[in-house]
């Protein structure tokens, strides 16, 4: 069976059509299903993110690859401010489907920030954090020089 890139969920995961634009396709989103109950946890942490303009947003399944997770949302913010604001709202979107957040890190200083929700771990960060810690180099994602580059000059 042939599969996409390791870590990454084919079925919600594009390459973005220009710089800043979220990887994520409205029109090819998983719907929340009863055989998924995190399915629907993390269909309102994509939603929040993408409606508060989240920057290279990118969902990476890593299942069977650790045992602390098995998704991780990446995406990127503007600047401290829209970085502390995306992790509030994705905090309140869990809370608000029952799903209270394990721990929040990295608030203080809001140059990454970690919500911890269990099956879901969504890392916002500024362009320049996301560049020199490269998560999605660690879990065997690509992403194109030329596209961390020119969001760093936006």
């Amino acid at each position: 069976m042939q599969s996409a890139p390791i870590g990454i969920s084919p079925e919600l995961n594009q390459a973005p059509s220009r710089i800043g634009s979220p990887r994520i396709s409205p029109a090819r989103k998983q719907k929340a299903s009863s055989d998924d109950p995190s399915a629907a946890l993390r269909q309102c942490v994509i939603d929040k993110l993408e409606g508060m303009k989240a920057r290279d947003l990118s969902l990476i399944d890593v299942r069977g690859r650790t045992s602390v997770t098995d998704f991780l949302v990446v995406a990127s913010g503007t600047s401290t401010r829209h970085v502390k604001a995306m992790a509030d709202d994705v905090v309140e979107a869990a809370k608000a489907l029952d799903h209270a957040p394990l721990g929040v890190e990295g608030e203080r200083e809001a140059e990454w920030v970690l919500v911890d929700l269990g099956d879901l771990i969504v890392h916002l960060m500024l362009p320049r954090t996301r560049e020199f810690y490269g998560l999605e180099r660690i879990w065997g994602v690509e992403v194109p020089k030329a596209d961390v580059a020119e969001s760093l000059n936006a």
